[in-house]
């Protein structure tokens, strides 16, 4: 999938611009403390073409000089980028911050466009002018409040984009660690693969890019993606660190299952449910991977304790498959592949329609819908309508009588009846007339 970065300094309209492009988006857990996903990233889909979208921050100058820190900034977007949206003011002149920005721009052999933000009318038009100055050839109006000119912007930015790629099928199962920095990440890559590929280092953050291992087990090919770790937002000081995110994200989606590694020394804190959250809204198979287990006492009792603690933290995962290791000492590492592939079986399954409306049916006489205004649900008929997650279509009267705690009791009908641990699963409801 391409990127593309906002750069600029700052007041320049750029949040702005990247709240316009990504949209409204709703956080797929509603009612969970600490799991909105913060906006360091956006994904915008632009005429079926969708593409990751940064933010940089704003580039500002210190001692009217061009800093290690902003340099830093501009050439890690530049490096990670197809195009970059170079945004300036259109109500101020040119300053030494925009053609300090535009040198770096200018040595750089990517796309760049000029939008020259907050021209909300016909007579500020002619302000563009000027920044024609900075050496680009693409200069476009836009406002981003007004949202003017953004299907133009997007035009552009998109025109040598392909539309929607598809992940890569080539049947070998991925799956990449994610996680805090200094869980073990690195580690238990190596414990899994018996050799050491991945740099370990007791230095948290160590792991910069997303590193891919293609290896066998049990004479099959699988491939193994080490992630950087993921710190909270405001501990994001440095900018390259924010690209280590992008990539991050970027492995999430190319994987098959996430595993979620936590630190046992330390415990389960908000951040682990909130990088568990990149994987659920990516709709990923899930496995919660408690490592560093070698330093727990009275392990039998423990890991009851656990597995209580996961299921009251992750309640919006209780269908994630849970194991207990220690890369260190690789005790217990054995169990960590086999419920990876589980994940991903279960993902996959396939599940006959007629059994499906037979266990629907027996749920419903069990436990009818509530009526609503005199009015009750009706479920017609169900059947599965998409896999990796499966997806499962209702048909009934009228999917606004669907109240979210029976869709919760539906879910848990099919999770109780089939093999659907590991992964999660979407329900949709659709009238019998066919409108959505």
């Amino acid at each position: 999938m391409n990127t593309v970065s906002l750069i600029g300094r700052p007041n320049t309209g750029k949040s702005s611009l990247f709240n316009r492009l990504i949209g409204e988006k709703k956080s797929i857990i509603m009612d969970e403390a600490g799991i909105t996903r913060d906006r360091i990233y956006g994904k915008v889909t632009h005429k079926n073409k969708t593409f990751h979208l940064i933010d940089t921050g704003g580039i500002d100058l210190s001692n009217e000089s061009f800093n290690d820190r902003i340099k830093i900034q501009a050439e890690a977007a530049i490096a990670e980028s197809d195009v970059c949206v170079f945004v300036v003011d259109g109500l101020t002149d040119l300053t030494e911050n925009d053609r300090a920005i535009a040198n770096i721009l200018n040595k750089s052999d990517k796309k760049i466009i000029v939008a020259v933000n907050k021209i909300d009318n016909e007579q500020r038009k002619d302000n563009i002018y000027s920044f024609y100055e900075l050496g680009f050839e693409l200069v476009l109006p836009i406002s981003a409040e007004h949202k003017l000119g953004i299907t133009e912007l997007l035009d552009e930015i998109t025109a040598d984009f392909n539309e929607n790629p598809t992940l890569p099928d080539d049947g070998i199962l991925r799956f990449s660690f994610i996680g805090r920095p200094n869980t073990g990440k690195s580690s238990l890559t190596n414990a899994l693969l018996n050799e050491e590929r991945s740099i370990v280092s007791d230095i948290a953050g160590t792991t910069r890019d997303a590193v891919d291992t293609k290896f066998n087990y049990d004479g099959k090919p699988y491939i193994v993606v080490d992630t950087a770790g993921l710190r909270k937002k405001g501990r994001i000081f440095e900018s390259v660190e924010k690209f280590s995110l992008l990539r991050t994200l970027k492995a999430v989606e190319e994987s098959n299952v996430c595993v979620l590694v936590i630190n046992a020394e330390e415990g389960i804190i908000e951040h682990d449910k909130h990088i568990a959250s990149y994987a659920i809204e990516a709709g990923k198979c899930l496995v919660i991977c408690v490592n560093k287990w070698d330093t727990i006492k009275d392990q039998d009792n423990a890991l009851k304790e656990w597995k209580l603690r996961i299921k009251n933290e992750f309640q919006f995962a209780t269908y994630a498959k849970i194991v207990f290791l220690s890369a260190k000492t690789k005790k217990r590492i054995h169990t960590l592949m086999p419920e990876i592939i589980s994940a991903y079986e279960n993902a996959t399954r396939e599940f006959k329609t007629s059994v499906l409306n037979e266990v629907i049916g027996e749920a419903v006489l069990l436990h009818p819908a509530p009526s609503y205004k005199g009015r009750r649900l009706k479920i017609y008929f169900v059947h599965q309508s998409g896999s990796k997650p499966p997806k499962f279509t209702f048909n009934v009267n009228n999917k606004g009588l669907v109240h979210f705690s029976y869709q919760r009791y539906l879910e848990n009908t099919l999770r109780n009846n089939f093999e659907l641990e590991g992964t999660p699963i979407i329900i949709q409801f659709k009238n019998k007339t066919g409108e959505e």
